[in-house]
């Protein structure tokens, strides 16, 4: 017998986790965009399975390409939203962007940066953010 499985309806006034974190990601894109940096490409997902994905690709003023992953988290326990960006999740975002660079003939310099959200998600409360620019390496 096969069940398929259903999706539970959110309630409207319901916050979930893909609600946080695209209102993190609008708001660290917004936070870099004032700081000089165009977007590009929004949550770029390499194809199948076990690929990785960028929250943002965007490019610096000197023309570098900035592979950007937000962090949001509401409180510092379990270190924080920087405490969540482990060794196997920088391996994916490292794939994905090696998957990006296949379109360019030759390769802009590149760097991966993270900007982290912490703080409530409710719009009373005070959340605040920090850019680590080349925070990892693909080496």
């Amino acid at each position: 017998m096969w069940f398929s499985k259903k999706q539970a309806a959110v309630p409207t006034g319901q916050i979930t986790t893909k609600r946080r974190g695209d209102a993190a990601e609008a708001l660290a894109c917004a936070y870099l965009t004032e700081r000089g940096l165009r977007l590009l490409e929004r949550n770029f997902a390499t194809p199948g399975r076990g690929g990785g994905e960028i929250d943002l690709v965007m490019r610096a003023p000197d023309g570098t390409l900035v592979f950007v992953e937000v962090r949001q988290r509401s409180t510092a326990s379990h270190g924080g939203a920087g405490g969540s960006i482990t060794h196997t999740k920088q391996r994916r975002i490292i794939f994905a962007a090696r998957h990006y660079l296949m379109r360019f003939a030759t390769l802009p310099p590149c760097r991966f940066d993270v900007v982290l959200v912490q703080g409530p998600t409710r719009p009373e409360g005070q959340q605040t953010m920090e850019w680590l620019q080349a925070a990892f390496d693909a080496s």
